[in-house]
C-alpha cells in the first residue's frame, strides 16, 4: 500500500572481486554480472586504488550459509564462475590482482581499511602483474603407457610358482620404470618452459576423480610470462608437443589467463577482525578460471 513507510532492508555484505588502479569502464561494469543474488558491480575507491565489488545478501553469503554452498559442486561451480566475472570486469584497463573467491566484508568502510592497509604490497603487485599473463600447464602420463601397464598387470594366467612370482616382479619393475621416466620427462618440460617466464609455480597435481584420466598427472604448473615473451613461450610449447623427445608424457595448456596463481596480497598486515568475515577458496584450477577462473586449468 502507498504511503506507508518502507520495511528495513535485508542485511548486505559486501563481495570483494579484484584490486586495480584505475577503474573499469562504467558502461563495461555496468553490462558484467558477479554473484546473480547480489546486485550491480560496482567500485569503491581506497587510497589510489579501486576495488570492485557488490553487494550480496547475508543470508546467502554469511560464514554458515557459504560454507554449506560452497560443498555442494553445483553452487561452488556458479560461485567460482560469477567471482571470475567480476575479475575479469575489473581487468579491463590495466592489471589487477584477484582477490580470493568468497573474500566478504561487513561494509564498505572495513573493505576500504583492508586495501589501504595493504597498499604497499599490492601497489607492487598490480607493478609485477602489468603486461603479463599466466598460462596454465598440465603433464599426464601418456596414455598408451597406462594402458601398457594395466594389460601388463593383467597377463599371465599361470598362478602358481616361481614363474607367476617372477613375471609380477617384472611387471612391477617395468610399471616402476615407466613412471620414473614419465616423471623425468615431466621435470624435464617444466625446466624449458621456465627459460620463458618470469616466475613458475607447481600446484598439487589432481586426482584421477577431478581430471578424469586414468594416467597420473605428474605437472601442475603455472608460469608469469612476460606479453613481450608470449610468442616464444607458445613455440616452445609447440616445440615440446612436436619433436617427440618426450614420448611418455601427454602435455595440455591453457592460457592466457589473469595471473591468479601469483597475485598473494593477504602477506601483510594482521587480517583478522571483528566487523569483517572473509572465506578464501583460492585454487585457480579454474573453474570459472578453472575454479574462480583453469577454464578450467584439465
Amino acid at each position: 500500500m502507498s504511503g506507508l513507510p518502507a520495511g528495513p532492508a535485508a542485511p548486505a555484505l559486501v563481495c570483494a572481486f579484484a584490486v586495480t588502479r584505475t577503474p573499469p569502464d562504467a558502461a563495461a561494469l555496468a553490462a558484467a554480472t558477479g554473484h546473480e543474488e547480489g546486485g550491480p558491480l560496482r567500485v569503491l575507491r581506497a587510497g589510489g586504488l579501486c576495488l570492485v565489488v557488490q553487494d550480496v545478501p547475508a543470508a546467502l553469503f554469511d560464514q554458515e550459509a557459504l560454507a554449506e554452498r560452497l560443498n555442494r559442486p553445483g553452487d561452488l561451480e556458479r560461485c567460482a564462475r560469477a567471482h571470475h566475472r567480476g575479475v575479469e570486469a575489473a581487468h579491463g584497463r590495466g592489471p589487477v590482482v584477484p582477490l580470493p573467491m568468497a573474500t566478504l566484508y561487513r561494509g564498505d568502510r572495513t573493505a576500504k581499511r583492508a586495501v589501504t592497509s595493504r597498499e604497499t604490497v599490492l601497489d607492487a603487485l598490480l607493478d609485477r602483474l602489468r603486461d603479463r599473463t599466466e598460462w596454465a600447464v598440465k603433464v599426464h602420463a601418456a596414455e598408451r603407457a597406462a594402458d601398457a601397464a594395466a594389460s601388463g598387470a593383467g597377463a599371465g594366467a599361470d598362478t602358481g610358482g616361481r614363474a607367476y612370482l617372477s613375471r609380477a616382479s617384472a611387471r612391477r619393475r617395468d610399471r616402476q620404470d615407466a613412471h620414473g621416466r614419465a616423471l623425468a620427462e615431466a621435470e624435464a618440460v617444466d625446466a624449458e618452459l621456465r627459460r620463458y617466464a618470469v616466475a613458475a609455480v607447481r600446484h598439487r597435481p589432481q586426482s584421477e576423480r577431478l581430471t578424469g584420466r586414468r594416467a597420473p598427472q605428474l605437472l601442475n604448473a603455472a608460469y608469469l610470462v612476460d606479453d613481450a615473451e608470449r610468442a616464444r613461450f607458445t613455440r616452445a610449447l609447440a616445440r615440446i608437443a612436436a619433436d617427440g623427445r618426450h614420448p611418455a608424457v601427454e602435455v595440455g595448456v591453457s592460457g592466457p589467463w589473469i595471473p591468479y596463481s601469483f597475485a598473494r596480497w593477504d602477506e601483510g598486515p594482521d587480517r583478522t577482525g571483528q566487523d569483517r568475515t572473509e572465506q578464501g577458496l583460492t585454487d585457480p584450477d579454474r573453474t570459472g578460471q578453472d575454479r574462480a577462473g583453469q577454464g578450467s586449468r584439465s
